[in-house]
């Protein structure tokens, strides 16, 4: 009798931390395109960069205050919620972050590659493609990793 009052305590445990990674708003569908016309305006500022110092570091500006902007709104949307790297999440979502955070870098290189082969301009549309693909598949293996956490913890 214990023993199953115990195992259900810890279960309860385990549903409690990991509630923030499992119980939250779903994404909009503007989330991916948003980030990556975000990430593609960033790479296209540097166009600028030799041209008009000014226009770099304003579009740079404005592109900060943006994400400043977008993160209040997120963390008002979630309230703390983890990001990847970031606290011990449940098995099923630490596999899906560190596929995350093994594809940064991978973009990072195509991207740069793009710019050094193309130009900034193909460089900025192909983070755009990139980061936008990625992201909507990061989010749906997330959603994914987190019913079946939220089965497992039933």
């Amino acid at each position: 009798m214990e023993s199953i009052a115990l195992r259900e305590q810890l279960k309860a445990a385990e549903r409690g931390a990991a509630a923030p990674y499992v119980d939250y708003p779903p994404t909009p569908w503007w989330y991916a395109p948003a980030i990556g016309a975000w990430v593609a305006a960033v790479i296209g500022t540097f166009a600028w960069w030799r041209v008009n110092a000014g226009l770099f570091l304003g579009s740079l500006a404005a592109l900060i205050a943006v994400e400043a902007l977008f993160v209040v709104w997120l963390r008002r949307r979630h309230g703390a919620f983890p990001m990847p790297g970031k606290g011990t999440p449940p098995a099923e979502i630490a596999g899906v972050w560190r596929g995350y955070l093994l594809a940064l870098p991978l973009v990072a290189v195509l991207v740069g590659l793009v710019w050094w082969l193309v130009g900034v301009g193909v460089a900025a549309g192909a983070a755009f493609v990139l980061v936008t693909v990625g992201l909507t598949v990061y989010e749906r293996r997330y959603g994914v990793a987190a019913a079946r956490t939220r089965a497992r913890l039933q």
